[in-house]
């Protein structure tokens, strides 16, 4: 027998690391040996300290791990106490063919619907909050240039600063950097631009924003497969897609064509929210599926594509939203919050489940003629 073997220090390492290969991260349903998250085992003493190093944003859920590796933990012979130290760390992960990322952004996910009125704005503005509730660096971009909301819904008002007349400073509210062409322009005023102004507005304002280190880049799309979806889809580097919708077979309908134009071009589609799902009755309680039911869950199965959660449809999400305060921020810990909460570190996981980027791992290469 090796003297390693006889070390009864690396010995227990080794019994802790089996300990833990049965222990199912709830968020990602893999143990925490497989997906590696385990770093730094320390045994001193009766004390086992150790790092989770989570590749999602989660820090509503980091009592709950800590707790079940402590407990995983507490037979172990020789063990006292249990040091967990839960992190999360998010790196950037691959784009389409023949596009680089963008400088500070290490992540963009666009959320689009095929069609208008379908709550797709509310979502993408909550979706931003959560993952910033959750521990992430996260911007907002309002791509709907016909029609702004962001800035309402975020609660902002003003112009962005430029320091060197060039580019500008992106606003923010609520820990989110947020950037729409809502904040140059009067609110009253119709955008009567054709398709070629519409994109090149865009691509400045992804590209001229001084975005600050930024994990997540939620992208709020118009509804519909038109110029800026095109112009999204083949210039700007696209982590992923969700689709926004309501139950009803019209709204599928066009759910189903946002979904194969970003399949065509290369972009995953990291799931499904189903908006609407269902009515609740504020002063009787009965609940009924205005919309209809199932659609959503039932696109899902025949896209082989993940269904990240259904919210009700009510009053106060709209209220929220219209006041500049969504119902992340206004309802941190009510029960819609938690269901944007649990979307979010959803998307965050597939998009972790994604290959890394390794782009500026690799040296460039310059060939001359000598």
């Amino acid at each position: 027998m090796s003297a390693i073997n006889q070390d009864p220090k690396n010995q227990q390492v080794e019994q802790i690391k089996t300990l833990l290969s049965s222990v199912i991260d709830p968020n990602t349903n893999k143990d925490f040996i497989s997906s590696k998250s385990i770093k730094n085992i320390q045994i001193q003493t009766g004390i086992v300290s150790l790092d989770v190093e989570l590749a999602y944003p989660a820090k509503s859920q980091f009592a709950l791990i800590s707790n079940l590796i402590e407990k995983a933990l507490a037979g172990v012979s020789g063990v006292e106490r249990v040091d967990v130290k839960v992190t999360s760390k998010i790196v950037a992960h691959t784009v389409q063919r023949g596009i680089k990322l963008m400088p500070n952004v290490k992540n963009i996910i666009a959320v689009a619907s095929g069609k208008g009125g379908v709550g797709k704005s509310t979502t993408a503005v909550n979706l931003a909050l959560a993952l910033a509730a959750e521990g992430a660096a996260v911007g907002l971009l309002d791509a709907d240039i016909y029609g702004p909301s962001q800035p309402m819904m975020m609660g902002i008002a003003g112009r962005p600063e430029s320091a060197d007349g060039k580019t500008m400073e992106p606003l923010e509210n609520y820990g989110v950097q947020v950037s729409s062409i809502g904040f140059m322009i009067d609110p009253d005023s119709p955008m009567v631009w054709r398709g070629p102004m519409v994109t090149q507005a865009l691509q400045q304002l992804l590209e001229l924003t001084n975005w600050r280190d930024l994990d997540y880049l939620i992208v709020d799309m118009p509804p519909g497969t038109g110029d800026i979806q095109l112009t999204l889809s083949q210039k700007v580097p696209v982590t992923g897609a969700v689709i926004v919708t309501t139950p009803q077979d019209i709204a599928l309908l066009d759910a189903r064509k946002g979904l194969k134009m970003f399949e065509k071009v290369g972009i995953p589609i990291l799931g499904i929210v189903e908006n609407m799902s269902t009515h609740v009755c504020s002063n009787c309680g009965h609940a009924e599926a205005i919309f209809g039911a199932g659609g959503g869950e039932k696109m899902c199965g025949e896209y082989g594509v993940e269904f990240l959660g259904g919210l009700p449809l009510t009053m106060a999400i709209r209220e929220q939203a219209d006041s500049g305060k969504p119902t992340v921020v206004a309802d941190p810990d009510g029960k819609i919050a938690a269901i944007y909460k649990e979307i979010a570190r959803k998307v965050a996981v597939r998009v972790a489940d994604k290959a890394k980027d390794m782009s500026s791992k690799f040296p460039t290469i310059t060939v001359q003629n000598n």
